[in-house]
């Protein structure tokens, strides 16, 4: 492991024991919102099910064939709701990114994809056999009457629609996939649940006009769809309009690396802080079609924007040759890898790769006093070393002690650094010996940063001062 030795500017320095007080005020204040929002996510499940139960439902399990219709629509029920809350983890809504963060909340939204397939499954296949159980006849003969029922094919679709977009988010089936191709087939799902709601309403009487029942799933169905168009459209279209962005310029940074230097008004009015990424879309021909989610890497000026970007696929490479006076527009900022998530009088900070551009913006946008960050950039070799020079001036303007690590990763110990560093028992405590009392940034490749947080997992870092930037989809 090097080291380099930075001047240190004279500054008046922060009492770091004062810190804690107000770091913990933060992240209990944030814990009970995350604790809130969790309970409402189980709560608006529960509350699905007593509705029905309640309208009636409790006295449908006199006979084994109501009995098993009456849990396929429960469980109908219960997956609806899922699908409905994992639109409204994706909506972008500001009240969740600011207190989980966009990560987590796509991270709980993918959790409740199968849970809610499976769901839906079982609806349909219980109904079939509760039905066949009351008519007499065999389940699969239950299909034809059924799709002869208003508004049941459509729900069929659905259903098809929802498998699909299931499956394809498996990791070993994304992987196969273009980003572009994956999101296309991912805005399906918006498909798949308009296509289930008139059926909802219409089939069964359970949602009869006139009751609980119907006005409660109605409402869920505003806030879900509310959400998507006033986070995912409304407010970025009013957003770029009013800020007026374009392409200023773009600049080699190393050999498949490029910065976009962006103008626009206003732009500190976006609210952004070091460590936030947004939603860039890049309007030509070929590029209008693809969001792409990327962080500053540099923080705005009333007029100036930049983001560094790598190319590591057809759609940042087309980006990287974006020609200047290109509109963009944008959605955002998101993401809570920054200053305002530490509860810890001290920050750590590794980045390895295209990683170090949040953390560019993260160390020069945070108030940190000298002595009180130390950083680690990690790269594979000589021409990974993207934006060291600018984070290492940072460094010195502040104070930070700055360490890097070139080279192939290791075979034995900890797999994130260096061979040779580890062959020297090199150990993340003695990268960072204030550890105990700091919170620890983590931004690079998946593999790469799943191992970092193991080992700091190992070391006993608590959870919530492990934050952690994941360059993937």
């Amino acid at each position: 492991m090097s080291t380099q030795t930075l001047e240190r500017p004279v500054l008046p320095r922060r009492d770091l024991r004062a810190v804690p007080l107000d770091r913990r005020r933060q992240y209990a204040r944030r814990a009970r919102r995350s604790d809130l929002l969790v309970t409402l996510l189980w709560a608006s499940g529960a509350a699905a099910v007593a509705l029905f139960l309640m309208s009636g439902g409790a006295g449908q399990f006199t006979s084994a064939g109501q009995a098993i219709t009456s849990l396929g629509i429960v469980t109908g029920l219960i997956g609806s709701d899922f699908i409905l809350v994992m639109l409204v983890l994706a909506a972008r809504v500001p009240l969740l990114d600011r207190t989980i963060g966009h990560d987590r909340a796509i991270a709980v939204h993918r959790t409740l994809g199968k849970p809610a397939l499976y769901l839906l499954l079982a609806h349909g296949i219980l109904l079939l056999i509760g039905y066949g159980i009351t008519s007499g006849a065999d389940p699969i003969a239950e299909i034809a009457p059924m799709l002869a029922l208003p508004d049941m094919p459509l729900a069929f679709i659905g259903t098809g629609l929802l498998i699909a977009v299931v499956f394809t988010s498996l990791v070993a089936v994304r992987r196969r996939f273009s980003y572009e191709g994956w999101h296309l087939v991912h805005l399906l799902s918006y498909l798949a649940v308009a296509f289930a709601l008139p059926h909802q309403l219409s089939v069964g009487g359970v949602l009869a006009e006139g009751t609980a029942q119907r006005v409660y799933w109605i409402a869920l169905y505003v806030l879900a769809f509310g959400s998507i168009a006033t986070f995912r459209f409304i407010e970025p279209a009013v957003s770029s309009l009013r800020h007026r962005i374009t392409v200023a310029g773009v600049t080699p940074v190393a050999a498949g690396v490029v910065s976009i230097h962006l103008r626009g008004r206003n732009l500190r009015t976006l609210g952004s802080v070091g460590g936030q990424f947004f939603i860039w879309r890049f309007w030509t021909g070929s590029t209008w079609w693809h969001a792409h989610p990327i962080s500053l890497s540099a923080m705005p000026t009333d007029t100036t924007a930049r983001i560094t970007v790598r190319d590591l696929g057809a759609g940042s490479k087309r980006i990287s040759r974006i020609p200047p006076g290109t509109r963009v527009s944008i959605e955002g900022p998101y993401g809570i890898f920054s200053d305002a998530a530490r509860t810890a009088p001290r920050m750590a900070v590794i980045a390895a790769g295209v990683g170090v551009t949040p953390v560019r913006a993260l160390l020069e946008n945070a108030p940190l006093q000298p002595g009180e960050a130390t950083i680690v950039l990690r790269a594979g070799s000589a021409d990974e070393t993207y934006l060291w020079d600018e984070i290492g001036e940072v460094a010195a303007a502040k104070g930070l002690t700055l360490y890097t690590m070139v080279g192939h990763r290791a075979l034995a110990g900890p797999a994130w650094m260096t061979a040779a560093d580890a062959r020297r028992g090199v150990q993340l405590d003695s990268v960072f010996p204030d550890l105990a009392r700091s919170d620890l940034y983590i931004c690079g490749p998946t593999t790469w940063l799943e191992a970092v947080v193991a080992d700091a997992r190992a070391h006993g870092v608590p959870e919530h001062r492990i934050h952690a930037e994941r360059f993937d989809w």
